[in-house]
């Protein structure tokens, strides 16, 4: 099949991308438990923008073409958005642990729908404005504000949440001058160089095995965006968006077993809504573009 139109692997590497990133998450809350976030994102972003720039060398035009952008401040802004959103979802998971990070961090999607009007000109019905309303009552199911139980860092995530679905608003808004490959150079090398001058005044010395750890997580946040790039490539982003969730999954699943977190009842409720209401607005912002 033509590139493009391949879904049924398009849906595979979206599982498989899923699945890295989980890994890297389980991996970020270890070394962030023991290290400082800004450090562990720091060498991250290194081995992530390493990967960006060789990336970029080897297409049509090299680092200069894909530096090439009408939109400097845009990229740059975007670029230092999702390196700092990533600092504030590592910092949630040492507060919060996988679960109910990632649950309340997937309500990111009725974000987007929600703000794609006043940001992208498009139009919002009276169906995605019920889901994203069905999904906000299942965040403040997770949150169960105005109980005992209720965790102020539970906002850490929903800080995160909004942050990358600015991020990806405007990775979309840049697009219509800018190709991916630019995009995608200035989201690494902006990143590197935010996370960098804040990191390395905190750095820390790591034992032998948390280094390795370390590269780990490098490997995974590389193999991840390589995994995304490919499935963007063999298919329709409309038709793998949905298999985004996985993630969620995914990363239960690790809470669960390596990090011996509990789903409680009402973030399983919860996160069942937020997910629900996420994938209603993909199908209608799908339905209305065909």
């Amino acid at each position: 099949m033509s590139a493009g139109h391949n879904t049924r692997l398009g849906i595979l590497l979206m599982a498989c991308t899923t699945f890295v990133f989980a890994v890297q998450d389980g991996l970020s809350l270890h070394l962030s438990s023991t290290y400082n976030v800004y450090m562990v994102v720091m060498v991250r972003y290194w081995f992530f923008a390493a990967f960006v720039m060789t990336v970029s060398a080897k297409q049509a035009g090299g680092l200069r073409n894909a530096a090439r952008t009408r939109q400097p401040y845009l990229q740059g802004f975007r670029g230092i958005l999702l390196a700092t959103e990533i600092c504030v979802m590592v910092s949630g998971f040492t507060f919060l642990g996988l679960v109910e990070s990632l649950a309340i961090f997937s309500s990111y999607t009725l974000i987007v729908a929600a703000l794609s009007g006043p940001i992208l000109g498009e139009n919002v019905g009276w169906r995605r404005w019920l889901a994203i309303a069905v999904g906000l009552c299942g965040v403040l199911i997770i949150l169960k504000p105005g109980m005992e139980v209720f965790s102020p860092y539970a906002i850490i995530p929903v800080i995160a949440a909004f942050m990358f679905a600015l991020y990806s608003l405007l990775t979309r808004y840049v697009a219509r001058q800018d190709s991916t490959a630019t995009s995608f150079f200035w989201t690494g090398v902006m990143g590197c160089i935010v996370t960098t001058s804040v990191g390395v005044f905190h750095f820390q010395n790591m034992i032998p095995v948390d280094w390795l750890l370390m590269l780990c997580l490098c490997f995974t946040g590389a193999t991840g965006h390589w995994l995304l790039i490919r499935c963007y490539e063999v298919a329709e982003a409309s038709a793998v968006q949905p298999f985004t969730y996985l993630q969620l999954v995914f990363g239960a699943i690790i809470g669960v077993l390596v990090f011996g977190e509990v789903i409680e009842t009402n973030v399983a409720m919860g996160a069942v809504l937020v997910v629900a209401a996420g994938l209603f607005t993909i199908w209608r912002a799908r339905v209305s573009v065909i």
